[in-house]
């Protein structure tokens, strides 16, 4: 409890005027010169309400002692009030320039001691109250927001487990080998991190590009709702087959929209984009809505691109595995539809790191 007032002076008749005045309201300490109210300070500090200082006093003067306790930031926890008969206007504006609360010149007004000491002391406890109020609320919503950053992660890696779960499924279900998923998160966030650097006006960042490499797995998750006869048919798939089989893209989108309520809010936008809109080219000639330009989301373009090519160097049942340079040149020059010129002038320059992917990834067929 603050409940003591320091007076701070080198005569002892000035102090025990001082304390004739307070002592009926506070606890009195004494010191004699700066040193000794530093150590009374520093081993008091909680206690004491304000401290009144003389200015000219012999081993460490009123100013010094003011100077330390500014460094220390202790002038925050009491008001300092300086009396003196000091009349120096340059000595009273360094006082407040160290952050004095008052000046009281010498000889004293008695009401005016006790009246001042008590607004400031009052202050000073209004001030404080509300400091450590703060500082517990700071504290708790710390802890608070610790917690949601906890839960968030936790969240996010909820939202990666499903979409690997079925992602999985999908690998299975369409008998693709584990690597054509790997090559495609790849090709994504190599795509991606091009796109941000050379076109920031896509607004891509590394959190957004994590999402879409994440959510780029489920590109064909509608396949499962296929039959096998069309998507395991290994010649070639008749008019009515190759629609039905198109269908996969709104099949995917309806469902991550049924489960949308399990996941993050941006997983799921990112999910439905990319399911809906992979198939989607820039010249309006893909499906399923004939999406043109921009129009279509830049994760789903991403995709559309990464998705190509890791399905052209990859073998499947209704195909051979076309050799990587051949594959990269088909995509150049539009032999598999219309996509970003921004977007592939990224895929140009990304060959060395792609071709490192496809490596990693067991594809050697050729070099891109």
């Amino acid at each position: 409890m603050r409940n003591k007032v320091l007076i701070v002076d080198d005569s002892k008749f000035n102090r025990q005027v001082l304390k004739n005045i307070l002592e009926e309201d506070y606890e009195i300490l004494e010191a004699e010169n700066g040193r000794e109210a530093l150590v009374i300070i520093e081993e008091r500090m909680k206690e004491i309400a304000a401290v009144l200082l003389d200015i000219v006093m012999p081993e460490v003067n009123g100013v010094t002692l003011l100077k330390m306790l500014n460094e220390k930031d202790y002038l925050n926890e009491f008001p300092v009030l300086v009396v003196t008969s000091e009349q120096d206007v340059e000595l009273v504006a360094e006082c407040f320039d160290y952050g004095i609360s008052d000046f009281i010149r010498k000889p004293v007004n008695t009401d005016f001691v006790k009246q001042r000491v008590q607004k400031l002391v009052d202050l000073y406890l209004q001030k404080n109250e509300f400091k450590e109020r703060l500082e517990r609320q700071t504290f708790t919503l710390r802890n608070q927001y610790k917690l949601l950053q906890q839960q968030a992660d936790q969240l996010k890696k909820s939202n990666e487990r499903m979409i690997d779960v079925l992602g999985t499924v999908v690998e299975y279900r369409n008998m693709e080998e584990r690597s054509h998923l790997t090559m495609v998160k790849g090709f994504t966030e190599i795509l991606a991190n091009h796109m941000m650097q050379d076109y920031p006006e896509y607004g891509l960042t590394e959190e957004k590009i994590k999402i879409i490499v994440s959510a780029s797995v489920l590109h064909d998750v509608g396949k499962v709702m296929i039959p096998d006869a069309i998507l395991l048919k290994p010649g070639k798939l008749t008019g009515e087959e190759f629609e039905y089989m198109k269908s996969h893209s709104i099949r995917g989108y309806d469902m991550i929209e049924s489960i949308k309520e399990l996941w993050e809010e941006d997983y799921v936008k990112c999910s439905m984009e990319i399911t809906r809109s992979h198939h989607e080219k820039y010249d309006g000639g893909g499906y399923p809505d004939g999406l043109k330009g921009d129009e279509i989301p830049i994760s789903a373009q991403l995709v559309s691109v990464a998705d190509c090519y890791a399905a052209l160097i990859s073998e499947s049942v209704y195909k051979d595995a076309i050799p990587l340079d051949e594959a990269f040149n088909m995509i150049l020059q539009g032999e598999c539809g219309v996509f970003s010129y921004k977007l592939l002038e990224c895929f140009r320059k990304a060959k060395e790191e792609l071709k490192e992917v496809a490596k990693a990834c067991g594809i050697t067929g050729g070099e891109i």
